[in-house]
């Protein structure tokens, strides 16, 4: 059922050590703000309000693609105060209201949905999102009657001995609210408290006050509730969801040899009996066919792949690429590269903004670039595109079934037509047509016994 998300996002993050907001830090590519955004969408959120303060300016820029409302909470008040001004900005009032965190993005899209749900089909005011971590210092110590019904929150430093030892259940600090109920009480939070703030969790004594009920949803992997506050937990979190994309993946039929050396990003989709090797980092909106081999150590960053490829030690980025491709070890392909059907990038090549024909290859050491290449073309080691004249760039066209010379120059503008071949060392500065040898290169001189005289001439 359809719900409002309020995120909150508005912390400083001063264990990060950064210039940037915390919720701007990525995790496998994506900001942490995203993420709990996406979660939020997943699990059937309708409407995204995000709380911004710190390095607002940049936390809205991340979300300028995402469709949500950016409210600012130009005060730091607490959780409490940072909610309320959501409300009171968008005007809020009914309807199921989660409450989450940018600085945790591990939380699934199901959670959510199970916690908004005990709220919208059970008539409840309010639901509480508990766990039992191994570790429950720090956290609130969770209530709870018979019937599962929340009776109190307290705080870890409010409980007694006993208390700490017999309340495992803690509070995560995500809700899900009666938007009504949520309205018409979150004035009555208070700050009377050292710190001066409003918390959230006083909500629930509120509700309860009222004569209202909460309840509990206990997510059995803590994990999910894990917050970002400095880089060593940014790290802790991205392994979690590394694992998780991984074990998606190789169970849809991806096979990988060590799964904690492959890092996926949120969007790519990796097809069946593809495997991915040592090394392999897949970002972006990526997308891998059926049947390939990629790696070791490949880079693809918002690349398409299709069936049946070998992308070995490859860096792409923006890059199409069709299907039976081989590239690398040690390509290079930058944006704008099409590798049609059947088409190689070899060893030490590198290729931008160009089109690699059908079965056409440039095996090693060589640069193509602004080029249409035709199909079963095969150029030569050494060869490169002159694209650049220092001031503009400029293309070249070569045309099917040509044979390209090693250390041939091919100097933009320039178009060479089909079945053309050109001299090793050639430098091509005129167009040639189809059929020709295009050869431009200075005559070979022999001097007969020159070394001979060389050393004669260091002896004295």
């Amino acid at each position: 059922m359809a719900f409002t998300a309020i995120v909150l996002a508005a912390g400083e993050g001063t264990r990060m050590k950064s210039k940037h907001p915390k919720v701007a830090h990525r995790m496998l590519g994506r900001p942490l703000v995203v993420w709990a955004v996406e979660a939020a969408r997943q699990a059937g959120a309708d409407r995204v309000v995000v709380v911004v303060g710190n390095g607002a300016e940049e936390v809205r820029e991340l979300l300028a693609a995402e469709n949500v409302e950016c409210v600012l909470q130009s005060e730091r008040l607490g959780t409490g105060h940072a909610l309320k001004v959501a409300l009171d900005e968008t005007g809020v009032a009914s309807g199921c209201v989660a409450v989450l965190y940018g600085d945790t993005p591990l939380v699934e899209p199901s959670t959510i949905a199970a916690l908004t749900d005990r709220v919208t089909d059970g008539g409840r005011a309010a639901a509480v999102l508990t766990m039992a971590p191994e570790d429950p210092s720090g956290y609130g110590r969770i209530v709870l009657d018979d019937t599962g019904e929340v009776v109190a929150i307290v705080e870890h430093k409010d409980c007694t001995e006993e208390e700490r030892a017999s309340l495992t259940e803690c509070n995560s600090g995500v809700y899900a609210f009666d938007g009504a109920q949520l309205a018409a009480h979150i004035g009555e939070i208070g700050n009377d408290n050292v710190q001066g703030e409003y918390y959230l969790t006083d909500m629930v004594e509120i509700l309860k006050g009222r004569g209202l009920s909460v309840t509990a949803v206990h997510v059995d992997d803590d994990t999910e509730m894990l917050g970002v506050n400095s880089r060593t937990q940014l790290a802790e979190a991205t392994k979690v969801m590394q694992r998780r994309i991984n074990g998606r993946l190789m169970a849809e039929g991806v096979t990988m040899l060590d799964p904690d050396l492959v890092w996926v990003g949120p969007d790519v989709t990796v097809g069946r009996d593809t495997e991915l090797l040592p090394g392999t980092y897949l970002w972006g909106a990526t997308s891998i066919g059926e049947d390939c081999v990629v790696g070791p150590d490949s880079r693809l960053t918002d690349t398409s792949v299709g069936d049946r490829c070998t992308v070995d030690e490859t860096v792409a980025e923006g890059a199409l690429i069709e299907n039976d491709v081989s590239c690398g070890p040690r390509a290079y392909l930058r944006p704008g590269t099409h590798m049609l059907d059947g088409s190689k990038a070899g060893t030490h090549v590198e290729i931008k903004k160009s089109t690699i024909g059908r079965g056409s290859k440039v095996p090693h050491l060589s640069y193509i670039g602004d080029t249409a290449m035709g199909d079963d073309v095969n150029v030569g080691a050494g060869s490169i595109t002159c694209n650049y004249n220092g001031y503009e760039k400029n293309p070249t066209t070569i045309g099917d079934r040509a044979f390209i010379g090693s250390n041939t120059m091919m100097v933009a503008p320039v178009n060479l037509g089909s079945d053309v071949i050109t001299g090793a060392a050639s430098c091509i500065v005129e167009d040639v047509p189809d059929g020709a040898l295009g050869i431009a290169r200075a005559r070979q001189t022999n001097v007969e016994g020159y070394a001979a005289k060389r050393a004669a001439s260091r002896e004295s």
